[in-house]
This record gives structure tokens, C-alpha cells and sequence, in this order.
């Protein structure tokens, strides 16, 4: 099936091709002709699946020209996300009329205010700053006809909910809209009751599986050893480029300062950072001025990050779903990736959640020659030999199979 089959519009099928897509996802295959009939859509899929193109092709066809009124609002949970699906609406619209702005935090009002006053078809926003945007009276919902909401499990997360839902109540009624979310918790559920009207629902692979592509092992450590594993992981992996969790944004910085000593071209993403500094950060890991990525679970959902071959949980996720996001990170579009989890005494019961809700056991491995100091957890699955350790693995998983000996490699 190509994507000049579905129905869209010339101008989004030259655009598409443009881009360089060939053929449609599964995603999009199931979801385009749904929104073009006019249903409203619940889409779920794991990461790398392309499910903004999955919205946004079918509504910017319905759109066809420029209007002064904003008609597509499209709510995103932080600025990360908003500001990549703003690049990708542009891509696609490229040979339409049609114009956007994007709405969030931490930059001043001064450019936002002016593309609003010029008219735009499309707000791609968080929603905080739109209902800043609201309050004073910059931005009108009155001829919104189509509405996405994005990642709304993550609103949920980081409590955006209540504001959801007063953005909700500002647009008409008779509309069209579209949730897009990995899960659908009690409260998202209520959500979709209250928003859409005999919504379809779409979901592509099982939401509690990592991608097959990634293999996934856990190195059980003293606490007070963490970062000296991270250090010798780092130095014996062979990786193209590695993103680094943390849970908190304390512990991202201090981890960050730790690796640049070690000669690593590092970058940081958390919350607290400013727009230019997290925009900078995303900019030069995907061009490759930075190797290691250390970041908060900002980056673990939806950001076009890709050719990531490994990930490293350095704190183990309190949510197994936040497992499965970060991990998402590697292995995207069929490639390949190794997702490694930093795993210490107190981790046992996160660890055990992540176990029950992926439905296996995640290998334990011992780093040969790491002069590794006693913990509980190699008392694990006693008696006997402890629990994943029948035997010694011989050094850490590569592109290719194991690395033995103990000369550094890194492929830049």
C-alpha cells in the first residue's frame, strides 16, 4: 500500500515523498483513512512507529489552504515534543499555504504572540503556555475542528490533566479528535468518555513488550559502584551513541560533570535547563557532536532521536512503563540496540514490577575483570549458583557478539 492509496491529499503525498517515505506504517496504514472519514481515533504503538504522521497527514489534507483561524490544536506534553511535531507539520505541509505556531514555556511570548496576530491553521502547543495564551486573549478555539492529544498519558503523568480538560471545554463541541497514548489508565479512560464521540481504537504490537530488536540485560552492583560501572561500560561498549537515565535532574548533572573528566563528549537533558540549552543538547547528540545523552524521563517518550545503539538505565524506572519508554529509545524502526540497567539492593522490587510486566526475566551479568565489591544480590536464586550467573559472561554484548579482551574500543 502506498500512501497515495489512502486518500490524502496531492499536496501531503508530495510532501511524504519529499521526506523520503516510501511506504505507510502500520500505524498510519490503520489510522489516515479512519481520521479522513471523519472517526474519532485512539492510537496506540510503540515508539519509532510514526504515529505523528499517522494524525497529521489525514487532518493537513482535510485542511487543504490557509485560513486566518486556528482549526488543528495539537497538545504536547513538553517543549521537546512540541517543537519536533511543529518541524515534521512543516515537512509535511511543505507545499500547502498552511501555517503553524508552536506554544510552550521557557522562551518569552514576543514571537508566539506575533504568529498568532498573523494567522495560523495549526497551534502545536503545551498546556500551560496555551492556556497562558488564552487568559490573554492572543489565541482563540472557536473554529478548531480537529484535535489531537498527544502523549496523554504523560499529561497525566506530569499533571496536566485538569488543564487538559479546560482546553478541552474551550473547543467545539463538534469537532474531530484523536488521543494518542501507550496506556490508558482509569483517568485517561474518563478523559475519552468526556472528549470524543464512539472514538475507534488502534493498537499496533503488545503496549507491554520492549521492541525485539533490543536485547536487555541487568549488571547488579553496590550502590557506591554505580558510577564506576557506567565509567568501564562506557569504555568497553562499542557504541554509535548512548543515552544515559537518570531519575533525577540532580543526578543527571553530577553524572554529566563525571563523564565529561573521563574524556566523554557529553550533553544533558532535564527540565531545568534552559530552552536553548535543551534544544542545543537534542541538536548536536543527533549530529553526532555529542556521543552520550544523560537525561530525565523528558527524553524517555516521543522524541525523533534516532540511530541511539545503546541505552543505560543508571536508576532503575519506579514504573515499568517508563521501562519500556526508555528502552523504546534503542532498537527503533527494526535497527538493533542493547539497553543496559544499573540494578542496586534497593531496586529489587522496581525490578521485579518491570519483570511481571514485560512477562520474563531480565538476564543478570557480571562485567569481567570489574573489581566488584559484595552485595545481596549475588546471594539471588541461591541455593546453588545465584540466579543468572550459571555462568561468567565473558565482557558485555557488541554489534557483533561479546568483547573479550581489554583494550578500549569505541566506534565513533
Amino acid at each position: 500500500m502506498a500512501f497515495s492509496n489512502l486518500g490524502l491529499s496531492q499536496t501531503m503525498v508530495d510532501g511524504v515523498k519529499a521526506m523520503g517515505y516510501v511506504e505507510p506504517t502500520p500505524i498510519q496504514l490503520r489510522a489516515i483513512p479512519l481520521i479522513l472519514s471523519g472517526q474519532d481515533v485512539i492510537g496506540s504503538a510503540q515508539t519509532g512507529t510514526g504515529k505523528t504522521a499517522a494524525f497529521a497527514l489525514p487532518i493537513l489534507s482535510k485542511l487543504e489552504s490557509h485560513q486566518p483561524r486556528p482549526r488543528l490544536l495539537i497538545l504536547e506534553p513538553t517543549r521537546e515534543l512540541a517543537a519536533q511535531v511543529e518541524t515534521a507539520i512543516r515537512d509535511f505541509a511543505r507545499f500547502t499555504n498552511l501555517r503553524a505556531a508552536v506554544l510552550y514555556g521557557g522562551v518569552g511570548y514576543g514571537r508566539q504572540m506575533d504568529a498568532l496576530k498573523a494567522g495560523v491553521d495549526i497551534i502545536i502547543a503545551t498546556p500551560g503556555r496555551l492556556l497562558d495564551h488564552l487568559e490573554r486573549g492572543t489565541c482563540k478555539f472557536d473554529q478548531i475542528k480537529y484535535l489531537v492529544l498527544d502523549e496523554a498519558d504523560r499529561m497525566l503523568d506530569m499533571g496536566f490533566l485538569p488543564d487538559v480538560r479546560r482546553i478541552v471545554d474551550k473547543c467545539p463541541r463538534d469537532r474531530h479528535t484523536s488521543l494518542f497514548s501507550a496506556t490508558v489508565p482509569p483517568q485517561i479512560e474518563t478523559l475519552i468518555k468526556w472528549a470524543m464521540k464512539n472514538p475507534q481504537t488502534i493498537e499496533i504490537g503488545a503496549r507491554r513488550s520492549p521492541a525485539e530488536t533490543v536485547k536487555h540485560v541487568i549488571y547488579p552492583v553496590a550502590e557506591d559502584q554505580k558510577s564506576d560501572l557506567l565509567r568501564e561500560l562506557l569504555e568497553r561498549v562499542n557504541y554509535d551513541s548512548v543515552i544515559v537515565f537518570c531519575r533525577t535532574k540532580h543526578r543527571a548533572d553530577r553524572i554529566a560533570i563525571l563523564l565529561k573528566r573521563n574524556n566523554h563528549a557529553v550533553a544533558v537533558l532535564h527540565s531545568n535547563r534552559t530552552q536553548r540549552e535543551r534544544e542545543d543538547a537534542l541538536k548536536g547528540f543527533r549530529n553526532g557532536r555529542f556521543e552520550v545523552l544523560v537525561a530525565t524521563d523528558i527524553a524517555a517518550r516521543g522524541l525523533d532521536i534516532a540511530d541511539v545503539s545503546h541505552v543505560i538505565n543508571y536508576d532503575v524506572p519506579q514504573h515499568p512503563e517508563d521501562y519500556i519508554h526508555r528502552i523504546g529509545r534503542t532498537g527503533r524502526a527494526a535497527a538493533t540496540g542493547d539497553a543496559f540497567t544499573l540494578m542496586v539492593a534497593e531496586d529489587s522490587q522496581h525490578v521485579q514490577s518491570i519483570e511481571r510486566f514485560i512477562g520474563k526475566k531480565v538476564e543478570r551479568i557480571k562485567l569481567e575483570n570489574f573489581n566488584y565489591k559484595y552485595t545481596a544480590l549475588f546471594e539471588e536464586g541461591k541455593p546453588g549458583q545465584p540466579q543468572g550467573y550459571e555462568r561468567k559472561v565473558k565482557g558485555v554484548r557488541l554489534s557483533g557478539g561479546y568483547y573479550f579482551g581489554p583494550a578500549k574500543r569505541r566506534r565513533r
